[in-house]
């Protein structure tokens, strides 16, 4: 399985000059806890941060730092995993682990963002697989009851 089939194409994407304001207000409207930072190159949109609405509130909020003196560029995380469209999902599931990060930037071969994985979304793939199984499960048991009853 590709992460490419099961990633969020729908992705909220903003500019490093974006006032944390404005980028406050894109998750809101857009219904998002985070935002991936792009620089725009030959028409290709890619991915060199990422602002979660916790790095906002910890990083800024708690520390009381002027929002007018700061902008994404300045907050966003910069050590950012990106995994390639048609990467294997549980290898990439493995890396987010070993990463520590619950989100990544997918890209196509020319390495422009097309999509985005969480952990959200693997969640309700992993839930689906199991509602899957336990289906099978009874299935199986109700063919076996009227097999021998």
């Amino acid at each position: 399985m590709s992460v490419g089939k099961f990633c969020n194409r729908e992705v909220v994407i903003t500019g490093r000059e974006t006032s944390i304001l404005e980028t406050a207000r894109l998750m809101r409207r857009h219904h998002v806890g985070d935002v991936i930072v792009a620089d725009t190159r030959d028409g290709q949109r890619i991915p060199v941060g990422i602002v979660t609405d916790r790095d906002m509130v910890v990083e800024l909020l708690a520390e009381e730092v002027d929002l007018d003196t700061v902008d994404i560029g300045d907050v966003m995380s910069f050590d950012l995993v990106v995994v390639k469209e048609d990467a294997d999902l549980l290898d990439t599931v493995k890396q987010m682990r070993v990463k520590g990060v619950r989100r990544v930037p997918v890209v196509n071969d020319r390495g422009s963002l097309v999509g985005l994985l969480a952990l959200d979304d693997l969640l309700e793939l992993l839930a689906e697989q199991i509602t899957d199984v336990v289906h099978l499960i009874r299935n199986e048991q109700e063919s076996e009851r009227h097999k021998r009853p």
